[in-house]
This record gives structure tokens, C-alpha cells and sequence, in this order.
């Protein structure tokens, strides 16, 4: 069973900083993609930010240029690094790991992001 820990969510001051973690209770050389997502109060969850296993990365333009999503592969972990942030960023973010040659999608529990204006 993958699992997947989210950690470094908080309080933070608009204009602020912080840095998300996603652990993976496999190796992450089995995952193909490693997503963020995020789901702000009555909204749809949505795409933030992807690595793919090759190290290409992909933003979505609402945090193109303030987000940068990393991995370190000898620690299983993927990190969202938050920067220049927004009230508008406060949300629920959510690891997500796909695993294709299984059809696996595995997500975490989810970490609060809130910043205040």
C-alpha cells in the first residue's frame, strides 16, 4: 500500500514563504508523475504544480514564477516550495503520486495552507 505524507503547512502572512513535503512509503523512482494539488473552502480541487520522473515540471499559471515544485530521491520526498504568497493560495494541498505501469493514483491527507492578508 503507497502512502503518501503531506507536512509543512501553517500560518503565514501574505508576501510569506513556505515549504511543503510529500513523503512516499516507496520509492519514489516507482512514480511516473508526482503531483500538488490544492482545494481552497466551496471550490473544486485543483492542479498546482507537477515533476515528472525525467525532472520536467509543470505550473499552473496562477503560480508560475512563485511556486517551484523539487525531488530528493534518496529521501522519497517531493517538496513545494511557496513563495510570494496570496490569500487567494489558502487552500487544503494534497500530494499526488501516479504509477502507471499498475494504474496506481495515490494521494495523501492533505496540509492547511492559509495566509492572511
Amino acid at each position: 500500500q503507497v502512502q503518501l505524507v503531506e507536512s509543512g503547512g501553517g500560518l503565514v502572512q501574505a508576501g510569506g514563504s513556505l515549504r511543503l513535503s510529500c513523503v512516499t512509503s516507496v520509492s519514489i523512482f516507482s512514480m511516473n508523475v508526482m503531483n500538488w494539488y490544492r482545494q481552497a473552502p466551496g471550490k473544486q480541487r485543483e492542479f498546482v504544480a507537477r515533476i515528472i520522473s525525467g525532472g520536467v515540471t509543470n505550473y499552473a499559471d496562477s503560480v508560475k514564477g512563485r511556486f517551484t515544485i523539487s525531488r530528493d530521491n534518496a529521501k522519497n520526498t517531493v517538496y513545494l516550495q511557496m513563495s510570494s504568497l496570496k490569500p487567494e493560495d489558502t487552500a487544503v494541498y494534497y500530494c499526488n503520486a501516479e504509477r502507471h505501469a499498475v494504474g496506481g493514483n495515490y494521494w495523501g491527507q492533505g496540509t492547511q495552507v492559509t495566509v492572511s492578508s
